[in-house]
């Protein structure tokens, strides 16, 4: 049987050019599958051989490497020290020679070994390309479609690659449906023995940061800025931004015309998270006062040295202080970096959640108690992707 070798490097090069494959790195795929080929119809196992192949004639040459040794033992891997010298003059015992051998036809064994080689190292090229791709993205908002929905996984097509978006990276309540177009954050690329997998998040407040960054071209410019976000997704966010430009409302400038660009924003997220924007101020108690809005707050007391600050509210406005389930205050605290303590202005101490308020914090030390689950998930993807390859 005889493996026409134009019309196989063609096959691949289409191939290689739907996956953006170097031209490079087919020819020496191909090179690779023919030199297993030889090897499991014409040599060993064990033995070193090198092909070449003209592209444009097809043409394929085929060198075995051989030791030199005094006393030959095993002619497919030995060579002795006299005949390797009539190849090259310069030929000492324990260096390595290579011997042209013909190129001759393959048995039907053969050849499929040289389609599975070609197949593997193709995967392998594929994946090295989109791990070399996809690491320079890490940290930037990508656009996808939904491929696949999982009970606690949801895959992502991103074109090149696909991606996951595990339950602790989704927007609680979001719905996915399957062809559906949005946009993730690449958290992370991860190796695995199924090459790179792609960790991607709508939850983080970092994918809230680049959704501004979009809207707000004076954030190019540095004209305005995020100084912190704290972040309950699916809940409720809280920006704290600020201007380097006299006369520029930096509140203003994000939430935009008749509130345009907070609206583009709180659209991709869904309206069911609310989003506060307010100034960034250098005094903390300033600064907390303003985090804890819409509270009406009449003292706050810090204690630096702690991080810890003391807020006292009217009665009525102990509620609001708080939040629905310490949400309020538990952001404020996040976003400050203040602990902080809600009392009534009578002295009588209220209950705050803000003493857990790092439970909150860029959606991580909520999902610390998910993290060995998620990695026992991802575990059993892989698992699962490689006994349905081995069925």
């Amino acid at each position: 049987m005889e493996i026409q070798t134009k019309q196989l490097v063609l096959a691949v090069k289409q191939i290689a050019e739907e996956k953006n494959l170097p031209n490079e790195v087919v020819h020496e795929i191909v090179e690779q599958a023919m030199a297993a080929a030889y090897r499991k119809d014409h040599g060993k196992k064990d033995q070193e051989v090198r092909t070449q192949i003209n592209t444009n004639t097809g043409e394929m040459r085929v060198f075995v490497s051989k030791e030199i040794v005094d006393k030959v033992e095993d002619g497919d891997l030995q060579i002795s020290i006299e005949d390797a010298k009539q190849i090259t003059d310069n030929a000492k015992i324990g260096e390595m020679v290579e011997i042209e051998r013909k190129a001759e036809s393959f048995g039907r064994v053969a050849a499929q070994t040289a389609k599975q080689v070609i197949l593997q190292k193709l995967r392998e090229a594929e994946r090295e390309i989109v791990l070399t791709e996809y690491n320079d993205k890490i940290g930037e908002v990508l656009s996808g479609v939904v491929q696949r929905v999982e009970s606690r996984i949801i895959r992502i097509d991103l074109g090149k690659a696909s991606g996951i978006l595990p339950q602790s990276e989704q927007i609680p309540g979001e719905h996915y449906s399957i062809g559906s177009r949005i946009k993730v954050f690449l958290k992370d690329v991860e190796r695995s023995a199924r090459g790179p997998q792609l960790i991607l998040s709508r939850a983080n407040t970092s994918f809230i940061e680049h959704l501004f960054r979009n809207e707000v071209p004076e954030m190019e410019n540095g004209a305005v800025e995020i100084k912190a976000i704290a972040r309950e997704a699916g809940v409720r966010t809280k920006i704290a931004v600020a201007s380097s430009v006299p006369g520029v409302d930096p509140v203003g400038t994000f939430v935009g015309g008749h509130g345009t660009r907070v609206q583009a924003v709180m659209s991709e997220i869904g309206d069911q998270e609310k989003i506060d924007i307010i100034s960034y101020e250098e005094d903390p108690a300033v600064f907390i006062k303003s985090a804890l809005s819409p509270t009406e707050v009449a003292d706050v007391k810090i204690n630096d040295k702690e991080k810890k600050a003391t807020v006292k509210v009217a009665e009525d406005q102990l509620s609001v202080a708080i939040g629905k389930g310490g949400q309020n205050v538990r952001l404020a605290s996040s976003l400050t970096g203040y602990e902080i303590d809600i009392e009534s202005l009578n002295g009588r101490a209220k209950e705050s959640p803000a003493k857990s308020a790092d439970k909150t914090n860029d959606n991580e030390p909520r999902r610390k108690k998910r993290q060995n689950i998620e990695d026992s998930l991802l575990s059993a993807i892989n698992e699962q992707q490689n006994n349905s390859e081995e069925e």
